[in-house]
């Protein structure tokens, strides 16, 4: 479906949410200083180009807040009624050291913390993530939000950053899972290595994130040296990784190359041929596209003037047929956290 310039895709019955979503982790810090009132207030300009459905988590610093307050700003200026076309997508996410100490009550303080700073009455969607597999407790947390979706404190449950086998495991407990968010791009392609077949089978969605690496999908980085770092924000930290594992700057550069001119024959940025190749994949239902300002959004929105065509495809496969990574199964190597991905990565977030 679309509306407004923006693709729709039911979720579940009765749940629409845009195909591309308004990111929230580059509000959290760690990105670049953040105009708070600004970001707030650009929140609308993305709303009403019908980027309807917004990204967040508890472990986002200040974010659930900022969306909160453009809620109440919403509500105040333009009625009750101009809320129910906002979606707003969460997570949670216990910290590594509470895993396998988790009571119902720890759970619920969480879940009820979100309702409070986003000023709803129920969640739209709550994506679980469990950081280490070894410890135990698992399957009895997400039992605690199925508990709580019955109980009308949330309509959806997804999860985030799960591998095909405790993806198979929650399903199997019950868990009713509407969608499974992962990192998915032109260079990751992992959740190809089971996750998305798994989702094909058991009826559920993946939604992408890191789908333009940080902003190193983009005409900028075209015909530059290669960056050493220290990098400007930690989104540039995680994906230069990534590019690294997918077969180093030469490669990537010639990604870029092609990319610009299948962006030229389309008459679009490089940043809306990454979101298309993305978008066009089975068992994908949106793309999250991080945002501090709506500054680029209508860059943004260029994914949904135009389809990739077989010509196009061919271009970009030659060039993936040459990558040596990332492999393995969808955020395997984040979880080493003595590994170069896992070593960045921030485990204790979720205080107050």
């Amino acid at each position: 479906m679309t509306g407004a310039g923006v693709d729709t895709f039911e979720l579940a019955p009765g749940y629409v949410m845009s195909r591309v979503l308004r990111g929230g982790w580059q509000l959290a810090g760690g990105h670049g200083e953040v105009e708070r009132e600004r970001a707030v207030d650009d929140m609308a300009a993305f709303l009403d180009a019908g980027v309807t459905t917004f990204d967040c988590a508890d472990i986002y610093t200040g974010v659930e807040e900022m969306i909160g307050l453009f809620r109440e700003r919403l509500r105040r200026e333009r009625g009750e009624a101009a809320l129910a076309g906002l979606k707003v997508h969460t997570k949670y996410v216990p910290d590594w050291s509470t895993l396998g100490s988790l009571r119902r009550a720890d759970v619920e303080a969480i879940i009820d913390r979100s309702l409070r700073r986003l000023g709803a009455e129920r969640l739209d969607l709550v994506q679980f993530h469990w950081w280490n597999y070894a410890a135990p407790g698992m399957a009895e947390t997400a039992g605690v939000l199925v508990d709580l979706q019955q109980a009308g404190k949330i309509h959806l449950l997804g999860g985030t950053n799960f591998d095909r086998a405790r993806t198979a495991d929650l399903l199997d407990a019950g868990y009713p899972l509407a969608s499974m968010q992962v990192q998915y791009s032109l260079l990751d392609a992992r959740p190809e290595n089971g996750l998305a077949a798994l989702a094909a089978e058991r009826g559920f969605s993946l939604i992408a994130y890191g789908s333009l690496a940080g902003g190193f999908l983009s005409s900028r980085w075209l015909g530059r040296p290669e960056p050493t770092g220290p990098f400007e924000n930690r989104g540039h930290t995680k994906y230069k990784l990534i590019i690294d594992d997918f077969g180093g700057w030469e490669l990537f550069q010639d990604l870029l190359g092609v990319l610009d001119r299948i962006a030229g024959r389309h008459g679009v940025g490089i940043p809306a041929v990454a979101t298309r190749y993305v978008l066009e994949k089975p068992q994908v239902a949106g793309v999250i596209v991080g945002a501090r300002y709506a500054d680029r959004l209508g860059e943004t929105l260029e994914a949904f003037r135009f389809a990739l065509d077989a010509e196009d495809h061919a271009a970009i496969a030659a060039v993936l047929a040459r990558r040596t990574g990332p492999g393995g199964d969808t955020f395997a190597l984040e979880r080493d956290r003595n590994g170069k991905h896992g070593r960045i990565m921030k485990y204790e977030l979720n205080k107050d």
